[in-house]
């Protein structure tokens, strides 16, 4: 019973401890923010690393979807050649039925 006491304890503690500088993060009331210069270098942070990130999920999202047509254009290329390869089977086996029922038994066989 001590060790879960503890350990709710614990982790209320560390909860506390970290909770006021999470909940001061974007504080109004800050003095560092009240000129604005600072308001508008803050500003010009953000807007760059909005842009960056914005610039990093374009480049990821290219290279995600010429990876998807590349798979897609081998999947189509090997459908293809199976495709041929059925028809050119088929074709065969075709010809093998009529020269059977043209009378030719070694064709029968097959």
């Amino acid at each position: 019973m001590f060790n879960k006491l503890g350990a709710l304890t614990c982790a209320l503690a560390i909860t506390a401890a970290l909770l006021p500088s999470a909940a001061h993060a974007d504080d109004p009331r800050d003095a560092s923010m009240r000129s604005p210069a600072a308001r508008a270098r803050d500003r010009a942070i953000i807007r760059r690393m909005n842009q960056d990130q914005l610039a990093y999920v374009r480049t990821r999202d290219a290279a995600r979807m010429q990876a998807f047509r590349n798979a897609r254009a081998g999947r189509d290329a090997r459908y293809a050649d199976a495709r041929a390869d059925y028809q050119r089977k088929m074709a065969a086996w075709r010809r093998a039925v009529a020269a059977c029922n043209a009378g030719q038994r070694d064709y029968c066989d097959r």
